[in-house]
């Protein structure tokens, strides 16, 4: 099993073209299953969950070729509606096949999802509005057997919580119905547009028409299209945390500015520039961090919760008290125990989490339980003396194109060893 090297006291410098969006990627690829034709999916990032996904598709009877961040789907043939439980518990997000799959073949069998254990992520909001799309849904020990029964000319779902896996699941199930689905309370992450503009490349009439609610009226056929996937926000946030902490003056290419107005003005208020122009970030940190007050995890627009574990990495180093707030999952602190190996000091209160800067961490051997928290570690391991093993590092490998080559184009001192 692979781990990473991490030794600190470089300040980072240069210029790094971001990655496609993980998030975006996968919920497109189980898209193309819709469309009966070929696809061809640019700028997708060479990930475990990715290529988990293309196991799903040829599971599904998809012919898949990948290349260079390329990944072309010929959809034509899909022969089944099922998918065995080894290939669902490699990911989260394989649960947004269910929509696809549904939405192409009128029913799908599959079992609950693997993926990080970050808390309780319940399928109930997919479940009960696939039931008021006209869909028979059974489950069974961890299995889902759904099934289109009728065709409702109008379905109207009010989602409790703007759940994005939720959101992707309707808006592929409803994409080739024989009616109008509308949500009220959708997700609205930039994901979910990259996905809707994948769609109505290929021939769906899907609309917002105000905050929150999306508009699908379904059509009977698709067809394929070429697609460049987004820039991964959560990786740029991720760059932008190791160069706040190891200093230095970083550009990020590729990045749609719009989706970091949340997000900024934390580092700001940490003491960094931002220079923030259309497809290009940059930032600059020469001095001590200081602490933020109040940061609280929400849906997008908010502070992402995604971001929250390596920005507590950065926080861990600066001068004074911050407070962060996780209000998206109840798990998400998993890497405060990791971090204080490396002399962070980091109370936890429920979802609260209150982090007293130190000076310097200290490099040991630790452990990532999940993605964001794996490259919390990384961040820290850039802050800390001497020199930071990370052990099972796959986790990071689900969400991060290698992390460290990345990082060394940037000038860390980090290697990957076996």
């Amino acid at each position: 099993m692979d781990s990473l090297i991490v030794n600190s006291g470089r300040p980072l410098a240069g210029e790094i073209t971001v990655q496609g969006s993980k998030n975006s990627s996968l919920p497109i690829l189980a898209a193309t299953v819709l469309v009966g034709g070929v696809c061809q999916i640019h700028n997708c990032p060479d990930l475990t969950d990715t290529q988990a996904a293309i196991a799903i598709l040829r599971h599904l009877g998809c012919k898949v070729k990948t290349g260079k961040n390329t990944v072309t789907v010929d959809s034509s043939d899909v022969s089944c509606y099922n998918i065995p439980d080894s290939l669902m518990r490699e990911m989260r997000s394989s649960i947004v096949f269910l929509g696809s799959v549904l939405g192409r073949t009128g029913k799908a069998e599959l079992s609950a999802p693997g993926g990080c254990e970050i808390g309780l992520r319940p399928i109930d909001l997919h479940l009960s509005s696939l039931r008021v799309m006209g869909c028979r849904i059974e489950e069974d020990y961890g299995h889902i057997r759904c099934e289109r029964v009728k065709e409702n000319r109008t379905s109207v779902i009010s989602l409790s919580f703007p759940s994005v896996g939720a959101t992707e699941n309707i808006i592929l199930a409803a994409a080739l119905s024989k009616g109008r689905t509308v949500i009220h309370n959708a997700a609205r992450e930039p994901e979910i547009y990259d996905l809707v503009a994948f769609l109505n490349e290929c021939g769906c009439k899907i609309s917002f028409r105000m905050q929150g609610t999306v508009v699908i009226e379904g059509v009977k056929k698709l067809h394929g299209c070429r697609y460049s996937v987004m820039a991964d926000r959560i990786v740029a946030l991720t760059y932008m945390t190791g160069a706040a902490v190891a200093g230095g003056d970083i550009t990020l290419h590729g990045v749609n500015t719009n989706h970091f107005r949340t997000v900024i003005p934390v580092f700001e208020a940490a003491g960094c520039c931002v220079e923030d122009r259309k497809s290009l970030l940059r930032i600059r940190s020469d001095k001590r961090l200081r602490a933020v007050r109040d940061i609280r995890t929400m849906p997008y627009p908010g502070f992402p919760t995604d971001a929250q574990a390596p920005v507590m990495a950065m926080l861990s180093v600066a001068e004074g008290t911050s407070v962060i707030i996780e209000n998206i999952f109840e798990s998400r602190f998993k890497h405060v125990s990791e971090l204080s190996r490396m002399g962070a000091k980091i109370k936890i209160e429920g979802k609260i989490a209150l982090i007293d800067g130190v000076r310097e961490l200290y490099g040991t051997s630790v452990t990532a339980s999940d993605l964001r928290g794996g490259a919390a570690l990384v961040v820290a391991g850039l802050a800390a003396k001497g020199s930071t093993v990370i052990e099972n590092i796959s986790h990071i490998d689900r969400g991060y194109e290698k992390i460290e080559d990345c990082f060394k184009i940037l000038g860390a001192d980090i290697k990957r060893v076996n």
